[in-house]
């Protein structure tokens, strides 16, 4: 990377975006993208500079996942039949 950056314009309001430019297309991409978004002020354009394997492959996420219902057990018992007429 030779030091450019997407000017950091944000006014405030909205989210901020990221627009995340591969590093093997920054030569032909990131100028192009930063003139797309420059009257966006949410938008701003970086260039991936992440490196090595990807660490999330292979590896098991949190714990056991335990599955819950918030709602209010039924009463118990039976109920006396309903004549609807």
């Amino acid at each position: 990377m030779s030091g450019r950056r997407a000017p950091k314009m944000r006014l405030g309001g909205g989210p901020m975006i990221y627009c995340v430019i591969p590093r093997e297309l920054e030569s032909e991409l990131f100028d192009k993208m930063v003139s797309y978004y420059r009257d966006n002020p949410n938008v701003t354009v970086i260039v991936d500079r992440r490196t090595g394997p990807d660490r999330r492959r292979g590896k098991a996420y949190g714990g056991l996942r335990e599955v819950r219902d918030r709602r209010r057990a039924r009463a118990a018992g039976t109920f006396p039949s309903v004549d609807v007429a």
